[in-house]
């Protein structure tokens, strides 16, 4: 009779499910930073924390300092349908508080941007498509 090994069960294979999502999860962002620069953009920050919560990517393109939610999903219409407007007062409100500590960026003007990914697509920008109450 073979012995449970400690990591098996519905926590491991919950634990496994968050880090396979979390490695997609950088691999998109990864991918809409390519995107971006590509685009123009310089990649200001990955991953930029704040009281109010992670904005993923943050970019500038001129004037314009964009504030970049990534949504991977098995489909592109789930990732479009995936960004609710919570989501996007919470990033607007973290991108107030990072642009107050960079005062190199106030008078930007600032974009709150989506880049959506799925499996087999090349990941689409989406300018101005988080629009926070």
């Amino acid at each position: 009779m073979k012995a449970k090994s400690a990591n098996s069960g519905p926590i491991s294979s919950g634990l496994a499910r968050r880090k396979l999502s979390e490695r997609r999860g950088r691999r998109a962002e990864w991918l809409a930073a390519g995107l971006l620069m590509i685009k123009g953009y310089r990649i200001l920050a990955r991953r930029a924390h704040t009281p109010f919560g992670e904005i993923d990517l943050i970019a500038v393109r001129g004037r314009r300092v964009a504030f970049v939610e990534v949504k991977w999903r098995k489909t592109l219409e789930l990732a479009v349908c995936s960004v609710s407007p919570r989501q996007a007062g919470r990033i607007a409100k973290a991108a107030d508080y990072w642009l107050w500590r960079r005062c190199e960026f106030r008078d930007h003007e600032m974009g709150f941007d989506c880049v959506f990914a799925a499996p087999g697509h090349f990941p689409r920008h989406a300018i101005n498509a988080l629009q926070p109450t």
